[in-house]
């Protein structure tokens, strides 16, 4: 974990790098890969259904920061005591069932008020009257009367949810977590279809929609300046790199103050980009795959460029190395990842 490479790898990497990105995709066809974006990725869901990827149950240890600060402390004095037990296949439906209840329960208890035509928990409310801010969003949020999530107090966005391998892993915890909300969005019908018809889907904690990031016209169904937590992992790879500052800049609106967005996604030199033939470049480190999907490998430097000009302000950004060990095949492959949290400054 967190391996360094010596000079003569990285000298390796680079010159394999070169070598493959010699000859570039012809021009027409790089046009039909950026118009037909989202037909390749609805056959790839097609195709694959959620057999694909793994669920990623490594988040909430990569990013605590995903739960409110009150269930983080909780899950780790759970973990202190060993008394923290997975929710698995088994009691999972009983136990959503309890937490829905218990939700229900929250909000009676602490009660509801409306700010201008928006439904707020009375502390929310208070903190909304009182910031500067909050009269600007008060009056937006009244033209939308309600959302999903509107009563929630910490809301969550993922980007690019696909099958919904990070969106089923964080329900398993946020429906412990009253007053949370989770949004997810993808660009493929198909991959949104998949999460919505999944047996832990629940409106009462999730709404799943169909979204282009790349379109700036494009309405979110929930106003600007509420999200506490932005997820963008292994999205911002698959977008043309001359939309990706757009996309970011298009984001960082969606955050409250004070608010997060949590990335993680291929790094330079990464294998994947290593094994890439002649002829599967499309420009500088910007690659198609033989199913028409298109990835990008960052720098770091890249990374911080583009959320500093989006006004948003490092609190982690770093290169992951990692060796990995494909016994069965016998083959060593030297992974290398970019991750980053950025926060809209208060």
């Amino acid at each position: 974990d967190h391996m360094q490479w010596s000079q003569e790898e990285e000298q390796n990497a680079k010159e394999k790098a070169a070598e493959n990105s010699l000859v570039k995709v012809q021009w027409e066809d790089q046009d039909k890969y950026e118009r037909e974006a989202s037909k390749y990725w609805n056959e790839f869901y097609k195709t694959h259904k959620n057999n694909f990827f793994k669920d990623r149950n490594w988040l909430f240890l990569e990013f605590p920061e995903i739960l409110p600060e009150k269930r983080r402390e909780e899950l780790k004095t759970q973990e202190r005591s060993s008394e923290h037990t997975k929710i698995n296949s088994t009691n999972s439906f009983t136990h959503r069932n309890e937490m829905f209840e218990q939700g229900e329960n929250y909000w009676k208890k602490n009660g509801s008020t409306s700010v201008q035509g928006y439904v707020y928990n009375k502390n929310q409310a208070k903190s909304l009257t009182d910031n500067p801010r909050g009269k600007n969003c008060g009056e937006e949020l009244s033209r939308l009367e309600s959302f999903p999530g509107s009563d929630a107090t910490y809301r969550i966005l993922e980007v690019g949810c696909g099958a919904g391998n990070s969106v089923f892993p964080i329900l398993k915890v946020l429906c412990n977590t009253p007053g949370t909300f989770l949004y997810c969005c993808d660009f493929a019908s198909g991959a949104v279809e998949l999460v919505k018809s999944h047996s832990s889907y629940n409106s009462a904690w999730c709404s799943a929609f169909v979204h282009d990031v790349c379109d700036d016209a494009l309405p979110y169904p929930f106003p600007d300046e509420i999200l506490d937590v932005i997820l963008l992992v292994f999205v911002l790879s698959t977008i043309h790199p001359d939309r990706m500052q757009g996309v970011v800049n298009r984001l960082a609106k969606l955050l409250k103050p004070g608010g997060m967005l949590l990335f993680r996604d291929y790094g330079r030199y990464d294998t994947a980009q290593l094994r890439f033939k002649k002829g599967h470049c499309l420009s500088e480190n910007f690659y198609v795959r033989g199913d028409g999907t298109r990835v990008y490998f960052f720098t770091k430097d890249e990374v911080w460029n583009m959320f500093n000009l989006a006004g948003l302000t490092e609190v982690q950004n770093l290169v992951d190395r990692r060796l990995q060990v494909n016994r069965k095949k016998k083959v060593k492959m030297q992974r290398v990842w970019i991750q980053s949290k950025f926060q809209k400054p208060l």
